[in-house]
């Protein structure tokens, strides 16, 4: 359908429905939100990532012992500077290791301790508490040769940059409150075959914690590609569709069967995260490449998908190669290796205020209606939408969004009050159909795709 055609249809919605509640501001601007992205600081990045490039290494393998040199030293300073963070801020911060053993395998040549750094600032609605939203960057680092733990590896892009995003946000957002709760990791042993956050994420689903969505910053630190060319105007968000499975689940298999395959969880928290990141970040595009990650490549989304969740992936625009997994050396008059002078310290900062404001966002608004259906009992043209009512004490509403089949982005709108069913006058041949929360201040929730109901 033509742009015009749907805008008339739109039109056509609005005027058939009975008059609910006036819309809450959605698109206004939280004062909060303003402030923490405002907040953000280049300078302490810079800091950051310098302390972790001093470490020399950060391999899962190095020294433990030492309070100057190797992975130890490096989660143990981590801890610390999260933990003054949290103290300075009234202590919500809980800071915490969580470590595990990790068996010999191909990238472990002998049992080795991975650590994670959890930093969790817990909700203050009770009704949303339980609901969590997770962001992460690796602290691990490399060079060449991937069992090397001696030699030097920065490791200033891959993945300081994240870490330092990550603590950046966590010293930040400690001095607010948020209705669901927020967890900042730095994860160890992504190189050694994403093991650090692998563990958390099963401990997680063992626990049937409610995470409603990840987030994990690898390799945001570089604006300039392997040519010399800037683009400090963009991030890569990766966002899966469908996930890699052996056996489709039921819910797959209803997505595939209704067209839905762009409708996945990770499609749905990545359109929230790029309207909030781009609508607080101004001049700044979250570019959502429709793939779980780059091409045949991974990161510590990856085990958060595999079980269930939603989970996106953060990265600079262009990598570029000779500053990453590489041994420090010089060849033909250049430079290479992951070192701090190729980290643009304002493009990291703008990463990171995208991640704050969509954080921020997500864990202010209610959560993504449940039990979201479409009737489909009888042949009509009209679509019938019911779900479940939320529990958020502050919830204002529900708004249905729909689009065109053709398009990857919501076209069409219409806020119904506090009702949890509803009839469009639109085909659900035609358009494809969500239902988000919006609570009283306008934080609006991700849409939640709808599933058959007979």
């Amino acid at each position: 359908m033509h742009k015009n055609s749907l805008i008339l249809s739109a039109l056509t919605v609005l005027a058939a429905v009975p008059a609910v509640a006036a819309t809450p501001d959605t698109a206004r601007h939280q004062a909060q939100i303003d402030q923490i992205v405002q907040e953000i600081s280049p300078a302490r990045i810079e800091g950051y990532i310098n302390k972790l490039v001093g470490f020399r290494t950060r391999h899962t393998m190095s020294d433990t012992v030492s309070e100057t040199e190797g992975i130890g030293a490096a989660r143990r300073w981590i801890k610390s500077e999260l933990e003054r963070c949290g103290a300075s801020q009234g202590g919500r911060l809980q800071v915490a290791f969580d470590s595990h053993i990790a068996p010999v395998s191909a990238r472990i040549s002998r049992p080795t301790e991975i650590v994670n750094v959890v930093a969790t600032l817990p909700g203050t609605q009770p009704a949303s508490v339980d609901r969590m939203y997770v962001v992460s960057g690796h602290y691990d680092s490399r060079n060449t040769d991937i069992m090397d733990a001696k030699g030097d590896a920065p490791g200033a892009n891959d993945d300081a940059s994240g870490t330092a995003a990550v603590m950046e946000m966590a010293c930040v957002m400690a001095k607010y409150k948020f209705d669901a709760t927020l967890v900042f990791m730095t994860v160890a042993a992504e190189e050694q075959g994403l093991l650090g956050a692998a563990h958390w994420a099963e401990q997680a689903k063992q626990k049937n914690l409610n995470i409603a969505g990840m987030f994990t910053n690898d390799i945001i630190g570089s604006s300039r590609d392997e040519h010399g060319k800037v683009d400090n105007t963009q991030v890569r968000l990766f966002a899966e569709g469908l996930p890699v499975q052996k056996e489709n689940s039921d819910a797959v298999r209803t997505l595939i069967q209704t067209g839905g395959e762009n409708d996945s969880l990770s499609r749905q928290l990545a359109r929230a995260v790029k309207e909030a990141g781009e609508r607080y970040v101004p001049k700044f595009k979250v570019n959502v490449i429709q793939r779980r990650d780059r091409y045949l490549r991974g990161g510590d989304h990856m085990p958060f998908l595999e079980r269930g969740y939603a989970a996106l992936r953060f990265t600079e625009p262009a990598e570029d190669f000779n500053h990453q997994h590489q041994n420090i050396r010089t060849e033909k008059g250049v430079l290479i290796g992951d070192l701090p002078q190729y980290d643009d310290f304002n493009y990291i900062a703008q990463v990171a205020r995208v991640n704050a404001a969509a954080l921020s966002s997500l864990s202010l608004a209610p959560a993504a209606p449940a039990k979201v259906q479409v009737r489909t009992a009888k042949l009509q043209n009209d679509t019938e939408l019911v779900w479940q009512a939320n529990a958020e004490p502050d919830l204002a509403g529900y708004r249905i969004v729909w689009r065109d089949t053709s398009s990857a982005e919501w076209q069409g709108s219409q806020f119904v009050g506090k009702a949890t069913e509803f009839t469009l006058p639109l085909s659900k041949d035609n358009y494809y159909f969500g239902v988000q929360a919006i609570d009283n201040d306008g934080n609006t929730s991700p849409a939640s795709y709808p599933t058959p109901l007979r």
